[in-house]
């Protein structure tokens, strides 16, 4: 089967320099939410993407993420019709039919496409429709008194009669793609916009009784389409409601289904909570038993059973061990790994390092390019100067260690097992194992006055 979709469109009322079909939902342009729902009907596929405003953008988007789609140009927007006329001389012709999509419907799932897809076996045209409550501004499907579809008539073109029709056309079709190209040769601007209509291919197949036959998508958002920030806004919140009713369905715990953002793939065990004002970006793992508190922000992560979360952390790219403690206020940098019941404390920033099993750093602290081992106290204000300025380099810290409050360790450097920094050292050279190291300068006390402050 060939695959159209349309995405050359402007998308004026966005408002932005961002060609329309490279605007995000759930994290992700809404372009690549309709490819994604074509990979998983199952089958080889290539799609053709009709490209237009900003076509050099959303090629190299395509390029990068999509490398088996092609692309067609319609330089000028002249109308559906006109768009997909320009992607025909890439459909194999040999392919019975062409399934026609849109990059700004980013919510069409699977399995209404493999079901419209069934319909237009032998040589049918199929349709995909809806009715709904309120059918203004769509095209209208009109049957005959057998209920067979003669035509689509849109708005614009629309009687008072035609108007009162509830079942609207979404614009998603599949076409016998031998007649496709013949069909779209005879279209005329003869409408209210001045442009070539793909809907009028309808009447047509109906004139050379090309059978049609409809279906409707299992939920009505999966049509809904996106011209304006504010129908982005809405259908984003339809979107993320959907995930988290599906996260409630698969046992999670939320404490506020409408405030949470699933900006990718978000995996639960059993008995995970996630409190209010969560983002999860990327592909993220939460354990049995996981607790997340308020307003935290998780990207690409794996998250081991019976860890606690506390609030306003940010957690990126890194591994939780189970059991183990992090925040308020942490933030877990890519590379960071922390193992069984280890703990990380407010304000704690950890970055590409392993902290061993039941190490501890609970305050205002930064380790960086380190190896921690089992069981070591990282005290306050305790830092790793890992950057020469030119060169990162790794500090080591073995099991059973304790470091002092204030500390800095300069790398490279090695703390020995089971030894003690004293508070405000500064680390230069490696701690021998078991052994308390101190460098402070020697304390003095002197007499002295405190200035007084002079009234004036």
């Amino acid at each position: 089967m060939n695959i159209v979709i349309l995405g050359a469109g402007q998308g004026k009322r966005m408002k932005s320099a961002l060609p329309k079909v490279l605007n995000t939902l759930g994290g992700k342009p809404m372009l690549g939410r309709v490819l994604d729902a074509v990979a998983q009907m199952g089958g080889s596929y290539s799609p053709c993407v009709v490209i237009g405003h900003g076509g050099e953008q959303v090629a190299s988007y395509l390029g990068q993420h999509y490398p088996k789609t092609t692309t067609a140009l319609q330089a000028e927007q002249k109308g559906t019709g006109h768009a997909v006329a320009q992607a025909i001389p890439a459909l194999n012709k040999k392919l019975e039919t062409t399934l026609i999509l849109y990059g700004d419907v980013p919510l069409i799932e699977p399995s209404t496409l493999e079901r419209l897809a069934l319909l237009a076996k032998d040589g049918a045209l199929a349709l995909l429709t809806q009715n709904l409550d309120n059918p203004t501004g769509y095209g209208r499907i009109v049957r005959n008194t057998e209920n067979a579809v003669v035509s689509i008539v849109e708005e614009k073109d629309a009687d008072s009669a035609t108007k009162k029709i509830t079942e609207i056309n979404t614009g998603v079709m599949a076409v016998p793609t031998q007649s496709l190209a013949k069909w779209l040769e005879q279209l005329k601007p003869n409408n209210a916009q001045g442009e070539y209509y793909l809907t009028d291919i309808i009447g047509m197949a109906v004139n050379e009784g090309v059978p049609i036959r409809t279906t409707q998508p299992n939920q009505e958002w999966e049509t809904i389409g996106v011209n304006s920030r504010a129908q982005m806004a809405e259908l984003e919140r339809t979107f993320q409601k959907s995930l988290a009713n599906n996260l409630l369905e698969n046992g999670v715990a939320l404490a506020d289904p409408a405030r949470i953002d699933i900006r990718g793939q978000l995996n639960c065990g059993t008995d995970v909570f996630i409190d209010v004002g969560c983002v999860f970006e990327g592909n993220v793992t939460l354990g049995n038993g996981v607790q997340v508190g308020p307003y935290c922000i998780i990207k690409d992560a794996d998250i081991q059973a019976g860890v606690q979360i506390q609030a306003f952390s940010h957690i990126d790219q890194a591994q939780i061990g189970e059991g183990s403690k992090v925040g308020p206020y942490a933030r877990l940098r890519p590379g960071a790994e922390l193992g069984r019941d280890a703990h990380v404390g407010n304000f704690v920033e950890i970055k590409n390092s392993q902290i061993g099993e039941g190490s501890k750093a609970n305050h205002l602290a930064y380790v960086g390019d380190a190896t921690v081992g089992a069981r070591v106290n990282i005290g306050a204000g305790t830092i790793t100067c890992n950057y020469d300025g030119v060169n990162k380099h790794r500090t080591i810290i073995e099991d059973d260690a304790f470091i002092g409050s204030d500390t800095q360790l300069v790398a490279p450097v090695t703390v020995g097992r089971g030894a003690t920094l004293g508070a405000g050292t500064t680390l230069t050279k490696d701690a021998p194992a078991d052994k308390l190291t101190v460098s402070r300068a020697k304390q003095v006390s002197l007499n002295w006055q405190r200035p007084v402050k002079i009234k004036k």
